[in-house]
């Protein structure tokens, strides 16, 4: 397909994620079935303008005078497919499979500087976030902002249980890993420019035999800041997929015990096979919603972790749809979530014990604000120093937090290199 092409095609698919409010993955799935003279190249490039068109739609929705899905793809164009914007224009020649013609407006809009743009607009998020969103990083605001609306790396973590850092990289040689910035166990390979194609690597063997698992350098290290140890028990109250549960699991070496629940038994399916796969066999997995059973556990825990329901703020590069999706209610509602299951943690640790809390926000109002609000309301609690936490594990020297606070650690994709993550850990005094 020509450049011209894939951009009307990009086009038709951002009118059904903005027009019909259909998902993304599933607007360019329907697109590719539908359309299947495409080649996976193609599919590949058009999926790239229509998820850069989503990251930045703020700010090319300003350079070009319209959120049009039309001027959406035309202003994420020239990063997305590679091309000058004078070739973007040339390609748009009204011939069958291709836009029509651009207009001296769209044009114009295609060179226009963001300097004159409000600060959201430049950082690309949502006008009734930004007061938030600049309370927590202050100048650094827009810089913090336009991180966010990049394309993501994939990071990996490696299976201490089957292999090392140094097998996982030369597997993966023809990918160009390399060694995580923090993560003692993490390989990451860059993310694609332009329309080169983002690498299958759950296809490779490396992955089949269990020796690493895809997730982000900052989810891994919320898992060591955890800290779990060997024999301790363990449990993952928002086990999810299970990611953080795996992490655990290597770090204690198979001992111990790890309780792996989540309130939707669906977000559990995947962590049955991972587990298999990872060689992992200290993990007891409860029914999802059982709330009998977890209580029946009661106060034995050394460690719990509550990998809290959040806005996904954090994630924006992943997910960049969900950020002008977001709502005040629905922040409102992720805080009343996330009090609920700090209570939860709180029946389940043991004198001495701990619970780490962690979202992949970067509001303060599901950060910082909600673990001062468990404290106050459960004086049996103090938050440990973050950096004090770190030097033990994974060790060294802590980063700054990207908030400037030294409770609990904010990562992001502009201080840290990681997705935007926080973790705050709470210890039981009495």
């Amino acid at each position: 397909m020509q450049p011209g092409a894939r951009l009307k095609a990009a086009a038709e698919v951002l009118e059904v994620i903005v027009g019909r409010h259909q998902p993304a993955a599933l607007a360019l799935a329907d697109w590719g079935k539908a359309h299947r003279f495409a080649g996976s190249g193609d599919r590949n490039a058009i999926g790239g303008v229509v998820y850069d068109a989503l990251r930045r739609k703020g700010s090319i929705a300003w350079a070009m005078d319209s959120d049009a899905p039309r001027a959406l793809a035309l202003g994420a164009a020239a990063a997305a497919l590679g091309l000058a914007p004078d070739a973007v224009a040339a390609a748009c020649t009204g011939a069958p499979h291709a836009l029509e013609p651009l207009s001296d407006a769209e044009v114009a809009g295609l060179a226009r500087p963001l300097d004159g743009a409000p600060d959201h607009v430049r950082a690309d998020v949502p006008e009734w976030l930004w007061p938030a969103f600049a309370a927590t990083f202050g100048d650094r605001a827009v810089a913090e902002g336009q991180k966010l609306a990049e394309r993501a790396p994939t990071d990996l973590r490696v299976n201490a249980l089957k292999a090392t850092r140094e097998k996982v990289l030369k597997a993966l040689a023809e990918y160009h890993p390399s060694a995580t910035a923090f993560a003692p166990d993490g390989v990451r390979v860059p993310a694609p420019q332009g329309t080169a194609r983002t690498p299958n690597l759950q296809a490779e063997a490396a992955f089949q035999a269990g020796w690493f698992e895809i997730q982000d350098e900052g989810s891994q290290l919320v898992s060591a800041l955890a800290g779990a140890g060997p024999r301790e028990q363990v449990l993952d109250l928002c086990a999810g997929a299970g990611g953080k549960t795996l992490a655990m699991a290597a770090g204690m070496q198979n001992t111990g015990q790890i309780y792996a629940y989540d309130e939707d038994r669906q977000r559990l399916k995947p962590i049955f096979e991972r587990i298999k796969r990872a060689g992992v066999r200290n993990v007891q997995i409860l029914r999802g919603g059982d709330h009998a059973a977890l209580d029946a556990l009661g106060p034995r825990f050394d460690l719990v972790l509550v990998d809290a329901p959040c806005t996904g703020t954090g994630v924006w590069r992943r997910r960049p749809e969900a950020k002008w999706k977001l709502r005040p209610q629905a922040l409102a509602q992720r805080q009343l979530e996330q009090d609920a299951v700090l209570a939860t943690a709180a029946r389940l640790v043991k004198p001495g014990g701990r619970i780490v809390y962690a979202t992949c926000s970067i509001l303060a109002a599901e950060n910082g604000d909600r673990v001062g609000a468990f404290v106050a309301a459960h004086p049996a609690f103090a938050v440990v120093p973050y950096a004090e936490v770190w030097r033990t594990r994974p060790g060294g020297e802590p980063p700054s937090s990207a908030d400037g606070r030294d409770d609990g650690l904010l990562l992001t994709p502009a201080s840290h290199g990681t997705d935007g993550f926080y973790c705050a850990t709470l210890r039981r005094t009495a």
